[in-house]
């Protein structure tokens, strides 16, 4: 049954991953550089989701996206690590 979990979550994480990259690799390049945080959000959103899975790394790119105005944050803000004691999907 974990396994099942596992592979959803997987799947889940790419479904969320596919668009991200299209716009990293397709339409990002084709705009100018304007992106105010190291890593960018596009690079933030993959690591999150990758490090913490679909639905916490989902929510942290939302939280970061948020930031993205002219009255926000800016510099580096790395993805936060995954606590120690959180499952490992």
């Amino acid at each position: 049954m974990k396994a099942v979990g596992k592979v959803i979550l997987k799947f889940l994480g790419w479904i969320l991953l596919i668009p991200i990259y299209i716009y990293k690799y397709a339409i990002s390049p084709l705009t100018p550089a304007s992106c105010r945080h190291v890593p960018t959000c596009s690079e933030y959103a993959v690591q999150a989701i990758k490090i913490h899975g679909p639905f916490k790394g989902f929510m942290l790119t939302v939280r970061r996206l948020s930031k993205c105005h002219p009255w926000g944050t800016d510099g580096y803000d790395p993805v936060p690590p995954k606590e120690p004691g959180a499952k490992k999907f």
